[in-house]
């Protein structure tokens, strides 16, 4: 699987500060997410998803 974060964070035109105060995280955790050096939890992901207009799905891809 590969990571899609930073991809739609891009996509949407969205600042990774921004991102991460919602996510209640650093950017360098938000950036650990990108780089699959740490596992999002769920109920983070859930909260991205919202947050990047998608479904939790669309964070990876296969």
């Amino acid at each position: 699987m590969r990571c899609r974060i930073e991809e739609l964070i891009k996509a949407r035109g969205l600042q990774k500060s921004f991102v991460a105060k919602k996510l209640g995280i650093s950017v360098k955790q938000l950036r650990n997410y990108e780089t699959e050096h740490s596992d999002i939890s769920l109920k983070k992901s859930f909260i991205l998803a919202d947050i990047l207009g998608v479904k939790v799905d669309d964070l990876y891809e296969r």
